[in-house]
């Protein structure tokens, strides 16, 4: 019966999300794990690029428009400004942060052709660059600021991120009950945010265990369990600027995962606390 039929897509959403997920899993993996540092700038600049673009559409679509191209090219510089930070090159990411505040209502003033659409068009583009851009784009000193644990907390990142995802979307489907938030979004519950807790939590000591043996395994599955917090955060405010927007997915670029904002929009905001909380740890250590 149609019970049957819901099983069978269910499967088949599953088996998209592990033949789209596991390829790209791989990559992820190799690019943090390889020592090149431009080509995991590369990388992180074509995600914040992609995923700029499908945030324009969804604030297309709220009717909010924006400034696409200013949005790109404030978004790659607030990028390039990580790594002349590492570099130790004078400009600084809160001074090419407070240039962004400053030149992009300018620049909007020549992109815009009704004044009636400036405020929202502005806020949207601002808005852009700070959760797409600016927040992504910690993920590059995380990586490359200290050579000996970047590649295991950007690894750590991932882990508890994907893993919190999955254990939060297998135990969601099978058992949960209690909406999470349900006007932000109906599937989520929360059954799921709970097992994505536990198994971020779980994987955190795994890897510390196995493959951090010099991390405070402690420290590690604390910071895992804020990161993964975080992250669940970042997935509601994505699910509320699509139901502001009254889209279901926000792209289509990767086959069952609802484009690629959808897939990082967890690390944009796991990614600054993981290096926040890293940073701060010596506060609360």
């Amino acid at each position: 019966g149609s019970g049957c039929f819901a099983c069978s897509l269910s499967l088949d959403s599953m088996k998209r999300r592990i033949l789209t997920g596991l390829p790209l899993a791989l990559v992820v993996v190799y690019l943090i794990v390889q020592g090149r540092e431009w080509l995991f700038v590369l990388a992180v600049v074509a995600t914040v690029t992609i995923s700029l673009h499908e945030y324009f559409h969804i604030s297309r679509e709220a009717g909010l428009g924006g400034w696409p191209w200013l949005g790109y090219v404030a978004a790659g510089l607030l990028c390039l400004g990580q790594v002349a930070n590492l570099h130790g090159i004078a400009l600084s990411e809160p001074a090419l942060l407070l240039l962004m505040v400053l030149a992009i209502p300018v620049a909007g003033l020549m992109a815009v052709s009704d004044l009636k659409n400036y405020s929202s068009a502005l806020a949207s583009t601002m808005l852009g660059v700070m959760y797409v851009g600016f927040a992504f784009s910690w993920i590059i000193p995380l990586r490359f600021a200290d050579p000996a644990t970047g590649w295991r907390l950007t690894i750590l990142l991932f882990v508890v991120v994907w893993g919190e995802d999955i254990f939060a979307y297998a135990v969601g489907r099978l058992a949960g009950r209690i909406p999470l938030a349900k006007t932000i979004s109906p599937r989520k519950t929360v059954e799921g945010a709970a097992a994505g807790l536990a198994g971020a939590l779980l994987l955190a000591w795994g890897f510390s265990h196995w493959f951090w043996q010099t991390g405070d395994q402690k420290t590690v599955i604390l910071i895992g369990g804020v990161v993964a917090v975080a992250g669940q955060a970042g997935d509601l405010v994505e699910s509320a600027l699509k139901r502001a927007a009254n889209l279901k997915d926000s792209g289509a670029i990767l086959p069952g995962h609802g484009g690629l904002l959808y897939r990082s929009d967890s690390l944009l905001f796991a990614a600054p606390t993981l290096w926040l909380v890293w940073h701060l740890k010596d506060f609360w250590h």
